[in-house]
């Protein structure tokens, strides 16, 4: 695979001149050496390659260079990368892999610094990484930005070691991301104004407008588990160059399908500017993170796609640094063989372990939001069963626990609302952020059988059927496979058809359940340590004496 020289003519995409004129491209040694007006040109479109502003590589389930052959289909040539998700399993090491295995590709990572390892305090991770560890690893050519500042409490309170984070991607000039669904007001300000510059959690409108006023940079999230798109994109007729479009999190099946070249398509078919729209996920990420990716100038690398037109977006062709690395939906980039990593010493449950006993009062239950990675505070009373609070499968209240991965201890325990499994159990160990064992189930046997699966397999997705267990095992890290995208992808949406079957009505089951224990997303959450109030900030009784 090498880049030599080669003309490439259509109809050009010029974002920073904001026109499109029919022409050709010569490309010399990876790099565009001239664009010219040409008038026969071919019926087809050149658009500078597309870039996903913030994704976990991790939550495709994917190593790095697996997850480029596919993205790379879709026109993708780039991701701004926050491996959060391998460095609160592996720390420094895992950060490592994932920049190490990147490199075997001819795709363009960009790769954070990640800011919270652990996310809070309030649950378990693999190690930890402080301030002289990041400042560290900023001052590698490898590391483009200073990754989510999920501890938005402790840049609101001046926490010190928080603080010193900061300053070490400023004195780098290096920007930091931001993380901090909800925030409005005088918060939302001092979050802004302590340097964090995008965020990519916000839900409605409002806060969106809100912060990109501030000075924040919105980016746009439509993945597997959190679609903000409908509610986020007018924003961007009104405030154009404030805009990126990111995927956070996408799971293998639906990579298959698409990445942001479906971003452009919605946003066109509702008849947004067509130049805003591609500067979304081109120019302004390139400007924002400073990013080496072309644009489609003389002097630029050659990272551009080819398109039959502008309304379908069917991607025909990719190139980056001039290489062609996807052509008509298959990928010409050979697979990449690593070794798995792992860090895992959880011990074997039993249901006497998961037994929870009355009390005589309501209980706080986690309720979920399809298509959302927030959830909302339902308090109800239990089914009691032999002095014994249990699921209740007709009401959908059913058990859900963590359990930590690294210290072998005793499960943490609360009920959840919204995923109507009828029976059997769902468990992984792809539980955000400090990745410990999660599994919701309609008994506790289920839930036994389906969380010492993954115990013995170390890492993976399960679903228990009530007689056979069906995984996807996840060696690297607990997160990722070592199998080739399109058996990932198959063998996820078999686990997602099976959990169907279970009773499952969610739009992404498994990708939900992942969330439940992201304690820095509102409103509860669950922990290895317990029930987590991410409003207040501080862990939360099952009981409700008070209701």
């Amino acid at each position: 695979m090498h880049s030599g020289t080669f003309k490439l003519s259509g109809n050009i995409v010029d974002v920073i001149n904001r026109n499109i004129f029919p022409g050709t491209i010569v490309v010399n040694k990876g790099k565009i050496e001239h664009v010219l007006y040409d008038t026969k040109v071919p019926d087809q479109y050149i658009l500078p390659g597309l870039i996903d502003a913030h994704i976990h590589i991790e939550s495709s389930m994917l190593i790095p260079s697996e997850f480029a052959r596919l993205a790379s289909l879709h026109g993708t040539v780039a991701t701004v990368s926050d491996p959060h998700e391998i460095a609160n399993v592996l720390g420094v090491e895992g950060v490592k892999f994932m920049i190490e295995n990147g490199k075997k590709v001819p795709f363009k990572f960009f790769f954070g610094a990640p800011s919270c390892v652990p996310a809070t305090e309030f649950e378990t991770s693999g190690t930890s990484i402080g301030a002289d560890t990041i400042g560290e690893m900023l001052d590698w050519d490898d590391i483009y930005y200073l990754s989510e500042m999920m501890n938005f409490p402790g840049v609101l309170y001046d926490d010190p070691e928080v603080k010193a984070k900061l300053q070490a991607a400023f004195k780098r000039k290096k920007p930091v991301d931001g993380h901090a669904p909800g925030l409005r007001g005088k918060d939302a300000r001092k979050y802004a104004e302590a340097g964090i510059t995008t965020d990519h959690e916000c839900f409605t409108l409002e806060e969106a407008r809100e912060k990109a006023m501030l000075g924040m940079k919105i980016l746009i999230r439509e993945g597997s588990a959190a679609r903000n798109f409908d509610a986020l994109i007018p924003l961007l007729k009104e405030m154009p160059h404030m805009i990126m479009f990111c995927s956070d999190d996408k799971h293998p099946d639906e990579l298959i399908q698409g990445h942001i070249n479906t971003f452009i398509v919605r946003a066109i078919k509702n008849d947004y500017d067509i130049f805003d729209v591609i500067s979304a996920c081109t120019l302004n990420p390139v400007k924002h993170y400073r990013l080496p990716v072309g644009l489609l100038q003389p002097g630029d690398d050659a990272d551009m796609i080819v398109v039959d037109s502008l309304d379908n977006m069917k991607v025909m062709e990719t190139y980056i640094k001039g290489i062609k690395v996807a052509e008509n939906g298959n990928t010409r980039m050979d697979a990449v063989v690593e070794k798995p990593v792992n860090r895992f010493n959880a011990r074997k449950i039993e249901p006497a372990d998961i037994e929870v006993s009355d009390k005589e009062s309501k209980i706080n239950i986690i309720e979920v939001v399809d298509d959302q990675i927030v959830t909302k505070h339902m308090i109800a009373r239990p089914l009691v069963d032999n002095n014994l609070i249990v699921s209740d499968i007709k009401r959908d209240i059913l058990k859900i626990i963590v359990l930590n991965r690294y210290t072998q201890s005793l499960p943490a325990i609360g009920f959840v609302h919204g995923f109507n499994l009828k029976h059997g159990a769902i468990a992984s160990t792809v539980a955000h952020d400090s990745h410990n064992i999660i599994a919701v189930g309609t008994n506790d046997e289920a839930i036994c059988k389906a969380v010492n699966h993954l115990i013995e397999v170390q890492g993976g997705v399960v679903a228990f059927n009530g007689s056979e267990n069906f995984i996807l095992p996840l060696p690297v890290a607990g997160l990722m496979s070592l199998e080739n995208g399109y058996e990932v992808a198959q063998k996820y949406k078999m686990l997602d058809k099976i959990a169907r079957e279970l009773g499952a009505k969610l739009s992404s089951p498994f990708m939900t359940l992942s969330f439940l224990a992201l304690l820095v997303i509102p409103e509860l959450k669950l922990s290895d340590k317990g029930l987590f109030n991410g409003n207040a900030f501080e862990f939360l009784s099952l009981y409700n004496y008070e209701a």
